[in-house]
């Protein structure tokens, strides 16, 4: 059975940063962070793939960083200064098909960490 248990959410002030950790039991090609707020569509933050490519979402480009050691079967997201409009839900993701990772259709998720920026 697939695991995907993600770590590291919290409350922080604007300006501040926070590392998510997502430890995995199985990776794809293609690894993702995906994020969404109640009453919104999930957005797509960043994806990294097996030889490092990584992609990043417009509002995140600049202050996010996807990683990830496969030693300890483990994704990251940098998250760095934070904003308000950040604030949401975030989830890792594997699985799928296909080697464009922005656009896979990932069928492994997480269960989630909240991640809180005040203003």
């Amino acid at each position: 059975q697939v695991q995907l248990v993600e770590s590291g959410g919290g409350s922080v002030q604007a300006g501040g940063s926070l590392r998510l950790s997502c430890a995995y039991s199985y990776s794809n090609f293609c690894m993702a962070w995906f994020r969404q707020t109640p009453g919104k569509e999930r957005e797509g933050v960043a994806t990294i793939d097996s030889v490092g490519s990584t992609t990043y979402a417009d509002s995140v480009k600049g202050r996010f960083t996807i990683s990830k050691d496969n030693a300890k079967n483990t994704l990251y997201l940098q998250m760095n200064s934070l904003k308000p409009e950040d604030s949401a839900m975030y989830y890792c993701a594997t699985g799928g098909l296909g080697l464009d990772c922005p656009r896979v259709s990932y069928n492994y998720w997480g269960q989630g960490t909240q991640v809180t920026v005040s203003s």
